[in-house]
């Protein structure tokens, strides 16, 4: 039963608490023994406050008890990536760099919005050193592992919340989404994430990787990231970047499905390259939303691979958070090599380049926003293949050296701002998730995750569970 009840989704937490069928502080036990259980092979976790949870949860319990919860996050056990600020608990980012740093003194805003939703705080989650690529280990950490097999990786750099949410070790997360940190992962471990508008999450304190980064959801369930986007999605005056609330729940039409809707696919977006496997998946979860009755079409190329700008826009941020945490002489040589490598290539650049490459970016967003004046979505493989063995930058035998080269489908995405969802939609044939990805215009966040829901209506990926997850020991 424990395991059961560590792998509901929210919305059944929240029914079981309004019943009383179970409470929060039942909920967030279970959630402890998986963290107890599973993390010392996934290694999800860098900090666990059990007893501030089963606090927490006693508090809400008392609340359910009494008719005045807070809301659908009172008493759901939650974790936060260790780049995210948590009152009263350190903030690594996953660097020696930082660990001289007291806790902090106040919360970043999704977690703000969380904690007054009366929501339980688990812990911080894994990250690579400042969130730099697409893979979850540093100097600092062993690397985190899949729920579905720990010999491989969870992706990155959100692969720390990804873990724990694909194993129960918490109901649902934040992470955080600058070249696809947040879908990468969900796509290697079976999870849903999304990247929502620019803006849609306010976020503090700013990225150092400015614009291109966003706070996103990561739960087991689209309807899940839905309300835990209603959640988070109030606006900060500590960004100034943020949108005004939206004005209807994201939960509000979500099962009126895609019939009608305008639908383009691309396999490949015109240069990536996919293994068959993850072709076949994503084209069988394409002809699902055809049959839903959705006007599905291949389309032709739309950009040409935007990788050179997105490093030219990336690696400064990197460097320039590396200086911000600078201590003195010999912290260079304890930053990450690969790290080290990606800022002596690309991180120091003139302003004519900075200012060509957003010039690219630009234009990027040009070509979606007349793409999406015929197509209400874009579908396409969140990956080009599936999770590869755990402690690598890239795949063995690749044959190419940074993060960016195994993951084309998802930081053009950060580059235009658009939001972009991640849901499963296959395995391989030995057992390894296989992500899809559903892009819509910007501020069309609701019509993505509709699409999302309609897709998990008519099939049951979102159902399979890491074995590991469920075994009661």
């Amino acid at each position: 039963m424990s395991s059961e009840l560590a792998m509901a989704d929210a919305a059944t937490l929240v029914a079981g608490y309004r019943s009383g069928d179970f409470t929060p502080v039942q909920a967030t036990e279970a959630a402890l023994a998986q963290i107890e259980r599973l993390d010392p092979h996934v290694h999800a976790m860098v900090l666990t406050d059990a007893e501030g949870a089963l606090a927490a949860a006693t508090a809400s319990a008392q609340r359910w008890a009494a008719g005045e919860p807070r809301g659908p996050a009172d008493g759901v056990p939650t974790t936060i990536k260790d780049i995210l600020l948590v009152r009263g608990w350190p903030t690594r980012r996953g660097s020696v760099l930082c660990a001289h740093l007291p806790p902090a003194d106040q919360d970043s805003p999704a977690v703000q919005r969380l904690r007054e939703g009366g929501a339980v705080f688990l812990g911080k989650n894994t990250t690579p050193e400042f969130g730099w690529k697409g893979v979850t280990h540093s100097p600092s950490y062993v690397p985190t592992t899949n729920p579905w097999n720990p010999g491989l990786t969870a992706g990155g750099s959100s692969g720390g919340s990804a873990a724990a949410v694909g194993l129960g070790m918490g109901t649902w997360s934040i992470g955080t989404d600058a070249g696809g940190s947040v879908r990468i992962p969900a796509s290697f471990t079976g999870t849903v994430a999304l990247k929502p508008t620019y803006g849609r999450i306010p976020a503090y304190p700013a990225s150092p990787y400015g614009t291109l980064a966003h706070p996103g959801p990561m739960t087991r369930t689209v309807a899940d990231a839905a309300v835990l986007l209603d959640l988070v999605s109030a606006p900060d005056h500590r960004d100034w970047f943020s949108l005004e609330a939206p004005s209807s729940s994201f939960t509000a039409g979500l099962h009126d499905g895609v019939a009608n809707l305008r639908i383009g696919f691309s396999p490949d977006l015109g240069y990536g390259e996919n293994d068959p496997q993850v072709e076949a998946a994503v084209r069988a979860a394409v002809e699902v939303f055809a049959a839903a009755g959705a006007n599905v079409e291949e389309v032709a190329p739309i950009f040409h691979d935007p990788v050179s700008a997105f490093h030219t826009l990336w690696f400064p941020g990197a460097a320039k958070v590396v200086e911000t945490f600078w201590t003195g002489e010999g912290d260079w040589e304890r930053v990450d090599p690969e790290l080290r490598a990606g800022i002596s290539q690309f991180g120091q650049v003139d302003a004519s380049a900075y200012l060509d490459a957003t010039a690219v970016r630009m234009d990027l967003g040009r070509r979606m926003g007349a793409f999406h004046t015929t197509y209400d979505l874009l579908l396409t493989p969140t990956m080009p293949i599936a999770a590869f063995e755990a402690g690598l930058e890239v795949p063995r035998g690749w044959g190419r050296r940074w993060w960016t080269s195994w993951t084309p489908y998802t930081y053009p995405f950060n580059m235009t701002g658009q939001p972009a969802l991640s849901l499963p939609c296959g395995f391989t044939g030995d057992g390894r998730p296989i992500g899809l990805q559903i892009v819509g215009p910007r501020h069309a966040d609701g019509v993505v995750l509709r699409a999302g829901q309609a897709y998990t209506n008519h099939t049951d990926w979102h159902t399979h569970r890491p074995p590991m997850a469920m075994e009661e020991r």
